[in-house]
């Protein structure tokens, strides 16, 4: 097998090709070949060292990765009821850039018939991103209007269409001109180019007396001003600190996280209850234990694609040895949808 192994925190370089013998899966597990892995911020994190539960679970050499779709290859003795050759999405905690993965029996599910090999790599970790902060952070009901920042990505992109699908009005934020359409085309109502109109005074014209949900994943650029535009009742959903990376760096900016970290807003708990808002933060991969979350999440996000009112977003594809150029374009923020890489 070939695998991406990262031996220390540094920059792109640090993402190194290794190969080694194919792995055996234990008695509830499933090794599975595979086609298309998912490439997301949160891997860029791991790789410069300040993503925490890496080094909880893991620890160094690691290798990244939370999403992956191919074909079964071979099965533990405890899983009878998934045939070699199906085609699966998986998801595991970490060590996913690799040739073949072998994962819980669990947090393995057949492809849908509507989508490609190549486009389920790309889709459970946005998904479910979006998926836990709409629907059990947030808690959104039909008629809510909702702020998504970053709306062109790959966990905004996920994010509007679940937004939509549960009836809400949907304001998406996005970075540049050239990621307008894409924000449209997903189903926002009103999308807003921060790079053109001042972003506040447009979010304020558009969300009129308040938004029951914003989500964000920005930190000190935006978080303060993101809960200033919550109506009572509404709830700032946090899954990642974007804005604090120097961009197109691939080393952290000490003094700019320092300085960051001092200016992030601090919620004091007795102005929040007289205001009515809410602050809720969330890491995906502590959430893994959760079996039946997980399932529960997976059979609701399935259906939604089998129904069309989900699509995976715009894949752009990078060979597994290029992981570094994957990274790098990702941490450009000009990238549209998500990224993936091809064994």
């Amino acid at each position: 097998m070939k695998r991406i192994v990262i031996q220390r925190p540094g920059s792109f370089d640090a993402l190194r090709v290794e190969e080694g013998p194919d792995p055996t899966p234990a008695p509830n597990e499933v090794c599975i070949k595979t086609q298309s892995i998912g490439v997301n911020f949160a891997d860029c994190v791991v790789r410069m060292g300040l993503y925490s539960s890496a080094a909880h679970y893991v620890g160094w050499p690691i290798t990244p990765g939370f999403e992956f779709a191919g074909v079964v290859e071979s099965v533990g003795g405890e899983v009878t009821d998934l045939a070699v050759g199906t085609e699966v999405i998986g998801v595991r905690r970490f060590g996913s850039y690799a040739s073949h993965v072998c994962t819980p029996r669990n947090q393995v599910f057949p492809i849908p018939a509507n989508m490609t090999v190549t486009e389920a790599g790309a889709f459970p970790t946005v998904f479910l991103t979006a998926w836990y902060a709409l629907r059990e952070c947030a808690r959104l009901r039909a008629g809510n209007k909702v702020l998504i920042h970053s709306a062109a990505g790959g966990v905004g992109s996920a994010a509007v269409q679940i937004a939509k699908s549960m009836g809400c009005f949907v304001v998406g934020v996005v970075g540049s001109k050239h990621k307008i359409e894409h924000a449209q085309k997903l189903g926002c109502d009103i999308v807003i180019d921060k790079s053109s109109v001042a972003l506040w005074a447009a979010a304020k014209a558009a969300g009129g007396d308040g938004y029951q949900a914003i989500l964000e994943a920005n930190g000190t650029e935006t978080l303060r001003q993101s809960y200033a535009h919550l109506r009572p009742t509404g709830r700032l959903v946090i899954y990642g600190f974007q804005t604090m990376m120097t961009r197109g760096s691939g080393r952290p900016n000490w003094l700019k996280l320092a300085w960051d970290f001092l200016r992030l807003p601090r919620f004091n708990p007795l102005l929040m209850t007289d205001a009515n808002k809410g602050v809720v933060a969330f890491n995906l991969s502590y959430l893994f234990d959760e079996n039946s979350m997980l399932q529960e999440a997976m059979a609701g996000l399935f259906e939604g694609v089998a129904c069309g009112q989900l699509k995976v977003p715009q894949v752009t594809q990078f060979p597994l040895e290029k992981a570094a150029e994957a990274h790098r374009a990702l941490q450009s923020g000009q990238t549209v949808g998500k990224l993936v890489l091809i064994p």
